[in-house]
């Protein structure tokens, strides 16, 4: 058998933006991923290039195909034209169950050998996602195959997204205070400000952000909050008294409030790694959340009658079954509580149980690491997939 048959070396990965920042931020780490470390030639197909701008500013918004960090971008605008055996890549990857265009699909099926096709799935730890991760799914009218791959927290899943290097970066980044600073004093944060509990803020807008404002106001000790321009808008005008721009800054009480530019996913990282608590939303960042080392919360993103309480509470369980206080604010952060929140109470348990979850981060983090990353397993995967369709063609 021939090595083009068993190794895969071209992907295309279509991606349709629903949440504006975690849909492409997960394809576009998976995308440089393959490419950087896997020698992978990706072609990116992308519908909102406004969003991806946001998280990679290269990105040129009118453009039809550009390439940015190694990988072709393709602004994907329903293309329902022909497409030839030529333009099929080895790996065909439909990102959250996104229709590609049908006549991409027709061109695969005359391939040969075919390419291995890949629904990426959203990540859940809920346990039903373990009996499906690799199903094949056969076309109704054409001889191909589709299969399931689920991220996830098990050696059961296919793991979660994270580059070789991001441990080692992160500790030599974490062990330097004066790196740190300089990263944060960039966006204008004052230095006695370092000192301060320091929390980074990304959320939906229907998070209960004001309630906790006004909670960290009466804290006993200074809390600086890090909000992204264009997270929590309305909240944070209110507490700032002026238009939530990058830049502008207010204290009241303990709590001071400052808003930063939007930055590029290559630089949140270092957010993530400099704070000492991180709230986090959707997929991207949430993932990002768990390899950063620091305590977190998550705003699951929400889904129609309340299906993403059932997410949330999953992961909880995996996750905080030994910090109560943990499961309690992160389920009253997401309104899965079911009964009203006493913010100053809330925040201040969670104070209290800090040194058992930054313990538990630490040891989830090792825990999960152990199920590899999910990008050599998707093609580890993919490859026996190849191999398998060649036996029996």
């Amino acid at each position: 058998m021939s090595q083009h048959v068993s190794q895969p070396r071209s992907l295309a990965l279509f991606c349709k933006v629903v949440d504006n920042y975690g849909d492409i931020g997960i394809c576009w780490r998976f995308s440089r991923q393959l490419q950087k470390e896997h020698g992978i030639n990706v072609t990116l197909w992308v519908d909102d290039l406004k969003s991806f701008q946001r998280i990679c500013p290269e990105i040129a918004t009118n453009n039809d195909e550009q390439f940015v960090d190694g990988i072709n971008i393709r602004h994907w605008r329903d293309q329902l034209g022909e497409f030839s055996s030529a333009e099929i890549a080895d790996i065909v990857i439909e990102f959250f169950a996104c229709d590609i265009p049908p006549g991409y699909i027709a061109a695969m099926a005359t391939c040969t050998p075919q390419p291995v096709w890949l629904n990426l799935e959203g990540l859940s730890a809920e346990e039903w996602v373990e009996g499906c991760h690799t199903l094949p799914s056969p076309h109704p009218s054409m001889p191909l195959t589709k299969h399931f791959f689920f991220p996830g927290f098990t050696e059961k899943t296919g793991g979660l997204l994270f580059e070789a290097q991001l441990e080692r970066e992160r500790r030599q980044f974490q062990a330097d205070p004066q790196t740190r600073a300089d990263f944060l004093t960039q966006f204008g944060i004052e230095k006695n400000a370092l000192n301060t509990f320091l929390v980074s803020l990304f959320c939906y807008p229907d998070a209960p952000v004001s309630a906790l404002f006004d909670a960290w106001k009466n804290n006993a000790s200074p809390v600086t909050c890090l909000i992204p321009e264009g997270v929590a808008s309305e909240a944070t005008q209110a507490f700032l008294g002026q238009a939530a721009h990058a830049g502008n800054f207010a204290t009241h009480g303990a709590l001071t409030v400052r808003v930063f530019p939007f930055i590029p996913q290559s630089e949140y990282d270092k957010l993530l790694w400099s704070c000492d608590l991180n709230f986090v939303r959707g997929e991207d960042s949430f993932v990002r959340a768990q390899w950063a080392g620091k305590p977190f919360i998550w705003h699951i993103y929400p889904q129609e009658k309340n299906l993403h309480h059932i997410k949330l509470k999953a992961f909880l369980k995996r996750y905080s079954a030994r910090t109560p206080d943990l499961i309690n604010f992160s389920e009253h952060w997401n309104a899965a509580a079911g009964t009203d929140a006493a913010w100053t109470n809330l925040w201040n348990a969670l104070l209290n149980d800090l040194p058992e979850i930054r313990t538990r981060t630490v040891d989830w983090q090792h825990q999960v690491m152990k199920n590899g990353d999910m990008t050599s397993n998707l093609l580890k995967f993919a490859s026996r997939v190849r191999k398998c369709e060649h036996k029996i063609g």
